[in-house]
Parts: structure tokens; sequence; C-alpha cells
């Protein structure tokens, strides 16, 4: 292990910007009055908005898509003209039609909305400044957090309301199938793209230069989703390269001189697909996309989802990125119109950028204080069920460990909202009122709301299949909200739990069980590529400044007070380590569990006797139930 110092910036002293309530406005003035205001966004070097055939026509024409037609023709046998006629519909079904009387409409409806099912939207004024100065200097990607079907609707509702040029947006093709909304989202500035090409050239050559010539020409803000996908986890998915190497090639090629990439962190006190999230992951079959599925959604109407916050972050120059990284006169080689697999440096390079981009996007997330009871409660709750007692914990007992971990998580450096002006009684009370769905309190004493799942149906109408699924849904709800925080407890937690299974405390024999565990878990959580010896100094940083670990240049010792900071994390990563030793016993037959994890250190490590199975006590991993 490397044994150089490094130094550290103290999470504590980031500054981050105060925020505004949007719908305050929205609840004190006509919904009508400003869905009609005037709209006049300044787009990049003053440049008019293109209109939807001119665009079209620039695609068609480029350089590029006439050496993939030719190229295709060759292959294929094919007419020419029939390959032109290929692109055409490509096109014709891929791309946006912006209609300003549509973004009216949907500022009306989406204001009346958002006014009914949350408290507040809140967001960082001055990353929005920062934002309008980045649009106007160069091209911009935004690239938001993904969490819910929201997220799209609410970027281009809070651009609309501060004047900011509207963002075109890459949108699966579900939703082109929506009738009537689709074609509403397409006059929104949603253009569709297939989940999959495949080797499809045609297609992928029609996509990346109808992306490229927007971002070439200024034309508009280019959205899309890093992680590719909605996480149903809640907790980041690794980022999806492709797009991202696309809106990165005009600049290395010399095609513009910088390209601004925005990541911007969306933050739900209650997500609207709670519960269709923990039945996904239980296999339950993802409904498909339609209008009348989504006015049979109305019903949300009815409930309080919370605050939302939104972070805009700095926008992070490509410029700056590519200093050092990439030679870009591989580029002068041959003629840019011909399309190129990127060499192994540019995808390790974009590589390295997305998941920093992911990262900026998990440092700006903005937690509430039922992420930490929802670990809390979680932890509770598996332990009791372990040793076979009654779940639930005393309601003092609980705010006293919330306020505990709130002053942890923010020596983290977490982004926490947590009221100051409010008791931590009174914080925890108005937590457990909005997410009473998943809690139950009685006589004092606050747990999971298990007893028949937490419906209101009654017991003798309900089969043991239902409500065992009905409590696995409970359970995994919290568990999307106790995932909201790992990427804050995650560093330590990884060390926490090497300290646990390492042969002695040796500091080489722990950096090793650390090493070992953040491989295995290297597509389960953001870890950036080769910044293992980073994230181990950075873990040992936080437990010592936090006075749990003293650290020596030979050993790392626990602390007396260290140990509740330290069976606080093992118990984060728990339920993910379980969850691959049951997935890891699946294919090891009767190999010993404890070995799985522990055979690196030598030793059998104590997790392996409170694995538990079911549904209720392991973490199902994202990637079974979703390919993307």
């Amino acid at each position: 292990m490397a044994s150089g110092a490094c130094s550290h910036r103290d999470p504590m002293l980031k500054k981050r910007d105060d925020f505004e309530d949007m719908l305050e406005e929205r609840r004190n003035s006509s919904d009508l009055r400003y869905a009609l205001r005037c709209y006049n966004p300044v787009l990049y070097k003053g440049v008019t908005p293109c209109k939807a055939n001119l665009l079209k026509s620039m695609v068609l024409q480029s350089d590029q898509i006439h050496y993939v037609i030719n190229q295709v023709s060759k292959e294929t046998c094919k007419a020419v003209s029939d390959v032109q006629e290929e692109v055409s519909a490509i096109l014709e079904e891929m791309a946006h039609r912006l209609q300003i009387s549509t973004v009216r409409f949907f500022a009306f409806t989406l204001s009346k909305i958002f006014k009914v099912l949350f408290r507040s939207i809140c967001v960082n004024e001055d990353g929005i400044q920062r934002l309008q100065q980045a649009i106007q200097e160069h091209p911009v990607v935004l690239l938001p957090s993904h969490r819910s079907y929201m997220d799209f609707l609410l970027m281009s509702y809070i651009l609309y309301t501060y004047d900011l040029a509207l963002p075109v947006i890459a949108a699966g093709m579900d939703f082109m199938g929506m009738k009537f909304v689709g074609e509403m989202l397409r006059m929104s500035g949603a253009f569709f793209i297939r989940r999959s090409f495949g080797g499809d050239k045609l297609y992928w050559a029609v996509f990346s230069e109808y992306v490229k010539i927007i971002i070439k020409n200024g034309f508009a803000p280019v959205e899309f989703f890093l992680e590719g996908t909605r996480s149903r986890t809640c907790k980041s998915l690794t980022p999806k390269l492709g797009l991202l190497n696309i809106v990165m090639d005009p600049f290395l090629k010399g095609e513009v001189y910088d390209v601004n990439l925005v990541p911007v962190s969306i933050s739900y006190e209650r997500i609207l697909e709670e519960s269709l999230y923990a039945r996904e992951l239980l296999g339950v079959p993802k409904p498909k996309e339609s209008t009348s599925g989504l006015f049979k959604a109305r019903k949300v109407l009815s409930e309080d989802y919370g605050s939302i916050h939104v972070y805009f972050g700095q926008p992070v120059s490509v410029r700056s990125l590519v200093k050092g990284r990439v030679n870009r006169c591989q580029f002068n080689l041959e003629p840019r119109h011909i399309p190129r697999k990127p060499s192994e440096e540019i995808y390790s390079f974009v590589n390295d950028s997305a998941y920093r981009l992911v990262r900026a996007q998990e440092e700006n997330m903005v937690l509430k204080p039922w992420v930490l009871l929802a670990s809390l409660l979680l932890q509770n709750h598996h332990q009791k069920q372990a040793a076979g007692q009654k779940g639930g914990m005393a309601l003092d007992e609980l705010i006293e460990k919330a306020a505990w971990l709130r002053d942890v998580s923010r020596q983290y450096g977490a982004f926490l909202h947590w009221p100051d002006h409010m008791s931590p009684s009174e914080v925890v009370s108005s937590s457990l009122s909005l997410h009473q769905g998943l809690v139950r309190i009685s006589e004092g004493r606050v747990q999971l709301a298990l007893e028949q799942g937490g419906l209101a149906k009654p017991h003798s109408t309900i089969t043991p299949e239902e409500d065992v699924l009905n409590q696995a849904v409970i359970v995994l709800s919290c568990a999307s909200y106790r995932n909201q925080a790992m990427h804050v407890f995650l560093r330590p937690a990884l060390l926490a739990s090497a300290i646990h299974t390492a042969a002695s405390n040796q500091k080489q024999e722990v950096y090793n069980s650390f090493s070992f565990l953040r491989n295995m878990f290297s597509n389960e959580f953001i870890l950036c590529p080769g910044a293992t010896v980073q994230d181990f100094e950075e873990a040992c940083y936080l437990l010592v400044k936090t006075g749990a670990l003293q650290v020596t240049q030979q050993e790392v010792v626990v602390t007396e007070r260290g140990h509740r900071t330290l069976t606080f994390l093992t118990s984060m990563l728990d339920p993910f380590l379980q969850g691959y030793q049951s997935r890891a016993g699946d294919f090891k037959g009767q190999q010993g569990d404890g070995e799985l994890i522990g055979r690196h250190s030598g030793r059998k490590t104590p997790h392996s006797e409170n694995c538990r199975r079911s549904a209720l006590s392991h973490q199902p991993r994202e990637k079974d139930t979703e390919k993307c």
C-alpha cells in the first residue's frame, strides 16, 4: 500500500448553495399567467432555435450519414435510395419537435400537479445562474440523477420557470407508445431512442449525428441520464458511456472549443414509485407505460410526497477533464466523418469522467431525516429478527439515535436537510408521519408496518403468499431510502467491515481486506477506478476525525467510543454482503457461508452467522431485475 501523505479536504467545509422554494410564488400567483408569460431564453452565442425540419435536413446531409449510407448499401446490397429512406424513417421516429404551445400547456398543468403533490420544490438559484452563464459560453449537457419518472418533467419545468433554454431530452421508446402523451413529450423537447441498438450501424450513425449536430451548433442543451435508467434501489447505478462518449466527441475532434457537463442532483423526500420499485425488485413485471396507466395513477394526487431538492452542480469543462489525459492529435489522422470505435485511451477517459460526474451527483444529493430513520429501523428489524425477538424500538431511543446519526453524517460531509429550528423529537415525528405507510407507532414504540404489509385489507382476504410479498415490499421500500445515504457511509463502512474481517489490526492486513471488499463491490456502488488507496485514506481520515479509530503507520485500532460507530457502519453494509453470500452460495453449493467473504483474510467472518436468504433480509441486486 502506498504510504505517501494525502491531503484531505474536510467534507464539512465544502460550501454548498442555499435553496429557494420555487413553488412559493406559484401558490401566490396565477398559473395561467405564469404559463403564458414572455419566454425568451438566451442561447449559445445568441443562435436562434433550430426548426425540426432544418435539424433533420442537417443530419441527412452530413458527411457521416452519407458515408454510412454508402457502407450499408454495399454490405447489404440495397440501393442507396432505399437506405436513405431507412435513415429518414429513423429520423422521423426519433426527432423532437419543440412547440412552445405544448411547453406552456405542461407549465400550467405541472404547476397544478406539483402544488398538490409536494410541499416545496427547492432549487439552488446560484446553480441556475452558473447554468445560465454556461449556456451562453459553450454547448451544455445536463446530467440529472434518475430516481423517478418525474425527473425529466421537473427539469424542463425548472428551466422554463427561470427563463433558461429548454433541453433536448433523450427518452426511451417506451414513452413514444403512449397515445397523445408521447407526442406531447416530443413537442416539449423529447427525442426517442431505442433501449438497445445491437449491431445496427445505421441507427447508431443517425442517433449519434443527431446529438452531435445539436451540440456543435449549440441549438439547445442536451439532457440525458448517465445511469441509463431509473434506479429502483435509489442508489447510483454504474454509468452508461454511450451518450457521454457522443457528446464529448465534437470537442475531441476539435469541432467545438469546449463542452460544459452539468451534474444535477434531484432528491425526493418521498418517491412516487416507492412500492412499485419494491415489487419490481421482487420479480413483479414492470407495468407498461401507457396513457391509461397514467390516468389510473391519478390517485397519487391524494398523497403527500413532502419536498424535492434540485441542486445544479458546478459545470464541468470537458477541456479541463481532457487535459493531460488524451492526445487529441490522433483524431487528425483520418477524416472526422468516418466513424471509429473509441480507443482504449478514450474509453478509459470517458469511463473515469462518468464516475466522477456520478460522484458529483451523489455529493450534492440532499438527505432527509427519514433516510437516517429508515437506516436505524432496518438495522433494528434485522437484529431483532435474527435474535427471534419482536421488532421495533422505543420512540425516545429512536430520537436519541437519530440525533447521534445526524451529527455523524454531517461530520462525514452529508448534505443533510435537518430543520435546526425544530427539536429532534419534532423532526422525527414529522418524518414518521410522512411515511406512515411504512412504519407504525404503538405504545411508544416504532416499528416497520409489517402487519398485513401496511395495508388496510382485512386479514382474512390476504393469502400467506400475499402477506410475505407485502412485508417484503415494506422492507425493500425502507431499504431504498437507506440506500440514499450509502454514498456518505460507504467508504467508512468498507473500512469497518475490513477491520471486522482482517486477520489482525495491522494496517496492511486491514488495507488488504478493504481492497478485497472494494473490488467485490466495484459494480454495486460508485467507486472510481484506480482510487483504492485514496478511498482507504479517506475512510481512515473520517473515522479518526470522529474519534472512532486511531491509525498509526503500522496499526488500525478501534477506540472505546468507536465501537458504536463501527457497529452501525458494518450493519449498513451487511445486507449487501449477505446478498452476495447468498448469490455465491447458489454457485458454490455447500461452501461455508463465512469462507466466501472471509477466505481472503484466512478466517471465517461472523457476518455469515446472520445470513438470511429470505426477501426480508438481503438486498437484491438491481442488475438481476433490470437489464438495460
